[in-house]
């Protein structure tokens, strides 16, 4: 029975390693549709995405895989399928919004489980597509009271990864470290130049000429970990703080968008603090 999987390889770098994969394809007469391939010079890493095509047993492919991959290789032979997400928000719609309507549209390879705030100002829209929202108030509440409540509505969903529309809220160590590499955040680029509340009027008063954002995986150092996507853009005198805040959310929005993409569709190697995008 003919399947289709994706072949994702991370390790040591050796001579003859794309040969030895390939001659594994070869022999089982699978045939390759997208091979991307990547070596970190620096650090001595090999990495490979590569889609095939054929009538075999996943098993014995990741078997005879590992016997010619390097000791220790991260391999995985995964059938492509739709993933499932949770998103927190907090009282921002933006981000929250277009993933929603990419979702309705059928451009999100994903399922959206539950959307989880702590406020409910974004309940009616959520309701609007049928998808369960939670409130779980923080009011009155330690950070660390507050997310053993969330981790417990977190846990009872079914999901692959976590992501943060706008939650406006520190995680702690015990949140980040209990769904490590499974949180993705979005913000603005302007960290740490502008720190607190209204970035973006912060930055029109300096008078900054490119305004972005950045998506990236969430990791004990805050706002600094492995960046998946990024973008930005053009400003200059004539936008007021207000027409820049809406052009940075905008950003914002397509970043999210494009670093879901890669996450849900297997792209992204995490190595170090750094990613592999392919």
């Amino acid at each position: 029975m003919e399947k289709r999987v994706r072949v994702l390889i991370d390790c040591e770098d050796a001579k003859g390693l794309v040969y030895k994969i390939s001659k594994v394809f070869y022999d089982r007469d699978l045939n390759i549709e997208n091979n991307r391939e990547y070596v970190d010079k620096a650090h001595g890493r090999f990495f490979m995405r590569t889609v095939v095509t054929g009538d075999f047993e996943i098993k014995e492919l990741a078997s005879a895989l590992k016997k010619v991959a390097p000791d220790e290789a991260n391999l995985q032979v995964v059938e492509p399928k739709r993933k499932k997400i949770v998103i927190l928000v907090t009282k921002e719609s933006h981000a929250l919004g277009d993933i929603l309507i990419r979702h309705a549209s059928g451009e999100l390879n994903a399922d959206i489980e539950a959307v989880i705030g702590n406020h409910d100002t974004l309940e009616e829209l959520v309701c609007r597509f049928n998808i369960p929202f939670f409130k779980v108030s923080a009011e009155g509440m330690s950070r660390e009271a507050h997310e053993a409540k969330m981790m417990k509505v977190i846990d009872e969903q079914n999901f692959d990864y976590i992501v943060l529309a706008k939650y406006m809220r520190i995680l702690t160590s015990t949140f980040v470290k209990a769904y490590a590499k499974k949180i993705i955040n979005i913000h603005h680029s302007f960290l740490p130049a502008f720190i607190g509340a209204n970035p973006y009027k912060q930055a029109y008063e300096r008078g900054v000429k490119i305004i972005g954002a950045t998506a990236h995986y969430v990791t004990d150092d805050l706002d600094e970990g492995p960046i998946i996507a990024q973008d930005v853009i053009p400003v200059n005198h004539r936008l007021e703080w207000k027409e820049m805040q809406r052009a940075g959310r905008d950003v914002e929005k397509i970043v999210l968008s494009r670093a879901l993409n890669f996450v849900l569709n297997d792209r992204v190697f995490v190595h170090g603090n750094k990613t592999i995008v392919f």
